[in-house]
């Protein structure tokens, strides 16, 4: 496997992003202390922003990385109609997201920073979602059973509302949940 002598750090508290880079067969550690603030120019693109995200994590990494050591940063965000879709706050929030996200496509975009004491990689990768026309009553069941407070865009592709409400994706599944699998796999080659 790659980076056998290396020591992989995932900057991240997303139990999807341990998930999926676990069944890359890669060991690592989670490590989130960090002192970046997450803001940027209303002026950026929206399209840049996870990856401004993700760089700045990796930038505000709370210590110097020793010798060995390859940190993994990243950040997802869900685009439509021109507006960022963070993580809702509230159930309206979230409701209003989905209302939002209701027969039309989006995009998930996600960056990603690698970086070890020599180096740095970053790159984003898009996937362009569309959900079917979703009902009232299955929107406020899926918020009220599964609380997606924590997920951009107020869903996650592999729970209940991505099982019968997505119908269409054109890129990574992976991307979606929250790590571009098969990029991030390719960009840790260039740190063996």
């Amino acid at each position: 496997m790659i980076l056998s002598d290396k020591r992989i750090i995932l900057g991240s508290n997303s139990p999807r992003r341990r998930e999926l880079l676990k069944y890359l067969d890669i060991d690592f550690t989670v490590d989130t202390g960090n002192t970046f603030e997450e803001k940027f120019d209303p002026s950026t693109p929206h399209e840049e922003v996870p990856l401004l995200m993700a760089e700045g994590k990796s930038e505000g990494f709370h210590r110097p990385l020793e010798a060995d050591e390859i940190l993994i940063t990243a950040d997802t965000m869900v685009l439509c109609d021109g507006q960022i879709l963070g993580k809702p706050h509230s159930h309206e929030e979230a409701v209003a997201m989905l209302r939002l996200l209701s027969d039309k496509w989006h995009q998930v975009v996600t960056g990603v920073c690698i970086k070890s004491p020599e180096m740095d990689l970053s790159f984003s990768d898009t996937t362009e979602v569309h959900f079917k026309p979703l009902t009232d009553e299955e929107i406020n069941y899926y918020v009220d059973k599964y609380q997606p407070y924590d997920k951009a865009g107020a869903y996650g592709i592999q729970e209940w509302i991505g099982y019968i409400g997505i119908d269409c994706i054109e890129g990574s599944h992976f991307n979606i949940v929250g790590l571009p699998v098969q990029k991030l796999y390719m960009a840790l080659q260039h740190f063996e």
